[in-house]
């Protein structure tokens, strides 16, 4: 049963060009390597040491640059402990109306505002510090400015970086260099790090929409793999990777409130994302792969799925750019990072102030809005973040 089903799935049919099979893959000369679907085992110890290494990094080195920047971990005001309270809290609502306020007042004689101020404490205490964000934030700037530095750095060398045309050249035997392996091994291994560490980083509204998303990125990764087309995979990793360390030291400078840093940055980062993702992707990449590859390798199964796959991922480029111009037009008009959409998905790092809400309208301007923690800076993540090495 485990035989017929794991050839079903390996058929060459697929996989390969016509008049090429596994066997033909399997044999190379000497001191010649070709990618291997078991390869890919090698990424799964590498992310367990990827996150280990990211732990000490978090707690060693990006706390530290945090308490320089004066953003103290700070465990925040709590609620004081009432089983009433805590079970309509996680049972009924976590932002109780006028009439449930006015119950629970009357059940437990406290004053409204008591109890208002008691769910308040009780929500922040769910809340991530911005320390903790901070620390999140200056891990990924960190590895993605490095991958993508290393995976520049060696397409720089490549032929395929200056001519497309040498990713389908002798394809499917093209060999497997050291530098090209590491770069897409560690590519997988840093998004099977994502999958692990997503149950305990920061909880956010679209856990399962991201958790959605690494696994797919894996999937692509490994797929590009094991059908050997890892060139012109190297080179859609690495459009990419060019803008999401931008997106990460602008949401670092947002929780340092150095605002106008913050909001040059995002700017760089819009238009390094608007290149990469409508003009370099469509323009460099989906020509070599739907057109070039074509005329010197002519289609089969799953190059049809390859390109369909890069296809939907130009619609979700395109449809992310629509949401950050959004977003960046309307810091622009207001002139400051803002509040957007981001915050009803990405937890809030700042308490909610003790004022109450009616005072809040009366209120031109507050610190909260003006620092922008939930601005564009976060609201962009999802959306940059989502199309990040596919």
């Amino acid at each position: 049963m485990m035989a017929a089903l794991s050839a079903w799935f390996w058929n060459e049919r697929f996989w390969l060009p016509h008049n090429v099979t596994w066997a033909d893959l399997a044999d190379p000369a000497p001191g010649v390597e070709y990618p291997k679907a078991g390869h890919l085992f090698t990424a799964l110890p590498l992310a367990l040491g990827i996150f280990a290494v990211r732990i000490l990094f978090e707690r060693f080195i990006a706390s530290a640059c945090a308490r320089s920047l004066h953003i103290q971990p700070g465990a925040g005001r709590r609620a004081q402990p009432n089983a009433v309270l805590e079970k309509v809290f996680t049972s009924i609502t976590k932002n109780p109306d006028s009439r449930h306020l006015d119950g629970l007042s009357k059940q437990l004689d406290w004053e409204v505002r008591k109890v208002q101020r008691w769910f308040r404490h009780r929500r922040n205490q769910d809340k991530p510090s911005t320390h903790t964000k901070f620390c999140e934030s200056m891990w990924r700037f960190t590895f993605y400015l490095c991958i993508f530095t290393y995976g520049f750095q060696f397409l720089w060398q490549s032929p395929w970086m200056w001519d497309t045309r040498h990713c389908w050249y002798g394809y499917p035997y093209q060999v497997m260099t050291t530098g090209l392996y590491h770069y897409y091994v560690t590519e997988l291994a840093f998004y099977w790090s994502l999958m692990f560490s997503q149950f305990t980083d920061i909880k956010r509204k679209d856990f399962f929409i991201m958790f959605i998303h690494h696994l797919a990125t894996v999937g692509l990764i490994s797929f590009s793999y094991v059908n050997n087309m890892v060139r012109v995979g190297s080179l859609v990793m690495c459009v990419h990777d060019a803008s999401d360390f931008l997106l990460e030291a602008a949401k670092l400078a947002n929780y340092a409130k150095y605002q106008c840093l913050c909001d040059f940055l995002f700017i760089v980062f819009s238009v390094v994302f608007f290149i990469t993702r409508l003009f370099i992707f469509p323009v460099w990449i989906l020509n070599s792969t739907m057109f070039e590859s074509w005329a010197i390798v002519g289609p089969y199964p799953s190059w049809w799925l390859f390109n369909f796959l890069l296809l939907v991922l130009q619609v979700l480029h395109i449809i992310w750019s629509y949401l950050i111009a959004r977003i960046a037009i309307k810091a622009m008009l207001r002139g400051k990072v803002c509040k957007d959409v981001r915050s009803d998905i990405e937890s809030s790092s700042e308490e909610e102030p003790d004022t109450p809400t009616g005072g809040l309208k009366n209120s031109s301007h507050t610190p909260k809005a003006e620092n922008g923690t939930n601005g564009h800076c976060a609201a962009a993540k999802t959306r940059a973040q989502n199309h990040s090495s596919w």
